[in-house]
């Protein structure tokens, strides 16, 4: 299927992350104009020679861009504005945990660090292409949450992480019923676990590099084979889930395919969360 995406203009913050470079390399395959934006130009440049060797019909742009300061948010669309146009897709995907504790241990400045990534960044980035997409009539924004939003079990040691994409959720529902009528769609993804498929695949301030309790991607595949990895016994679909799971949903929801859907929130991930 055609999902109409050639020559579109698509914003993917944390487009260096794991997610991210799936999001960015997914989208410049289906032909779109990529906007890579994130603080980690280096691997955006990388992003740009992986689609090229792949054959991908886009184009990817990194901009050097930290989306809890609305200026530098600003600067990143008036350089998408200068090489592509005006920003048909945006998709909300930087985000993050500043460390693991218990709730009762969590200190101000990883509240604050997730306060202005999680929550501050989604409404500067949809603050700022309301002007490319109402005026126009049209747009699509997703926003990507997590299943530590929707699970107990999942929020374990990032109750406060957990907590901000909550806001995610309903900020998405909310904007969706009034930008409805104003010809602009708001979808919210909610990933579970999902890993890259190689260890390379993150970037420097991931997560992954970060948070020590999380190991390897690779090193994760390999616990999978060998039947010693956590919690996979109680997932319907036993496998890791990947950057272009994401991907594919967030690129359904970006078309027209998916005109009449609005305000809805969809977990990918393999079947843990069924509401």
């Amino acid at each position: 299927m055609d999902l109409g995406l050639k020559g579109k203009t698509v914003v993917i913050t944390g487009g260096s992350g794991g997610i991210g470079q799936g999001l960015v390399v997914e989208f410049a395959r289906e032909g779109a104009n990529v906007v890579s934006a994130s603080r980690d130009v280096a691997t955006g440049e990388q992003l740009v020679a992986r689609a090229r060797a792949q054959g991908c019909a886009g184009v990817i742009l990194p901009v050097g861009t930290d989306v809890t300061d609305r200026a530098s948010v600003d600067a990143m669309l008036a350089r998408a504005h200068e090489r592509f146009g005006p920003v048909d897709v945006l998709v909300n995907n930087a985000g993050g945990v500043k460390r693991t504790s218990t709730f009762e241990a969590l200190d101000e400045e990883s509240r604050r660090w997730e306060l202005a990534l999680n929550i501050d960044g989604v409404v500067n980035c949809t603050q700022a292409v309301a002007a490319d997409m109402l005026p126009r009539g049209k747009g699509s924004v997703i926003n990507i949450s997590s299943n530590s939003s929707l699970l107990g079990e999942a929020a374990q040691q990032v109750v406060h992480y957990g907590a901000t994409k909550g806001f995610v959720n309903s900020f998405t529902k909310t904007l969706a019923y009034e930008w409805g009528p104003k010809g602009v769609r708001l979808n919210t993804i909610a990933p579970g676990w999902i890993v890259p498929h190689r260890d390379e695949d993150v970037s420097s301030g991931s997560f992954w590099h970060r948070l020590e309790s999380m190991g390897t991607p690779e090193g994760m595949q390999q616990a999978l084979e060998a039947g010693t990895l956590p919690n996979m016994s109680h997932l319907p679909i036993k496998r890791l889930g990947r950057p272009e799971d994401i991907a594919y949903l967030a690129m359904f929801l970006a078309s027209d395919v998916s005109g009449y859907i609005s305000g809805q929130l969809i977990s990918v991930s393999g079947g843990v969360y069924m509401p």
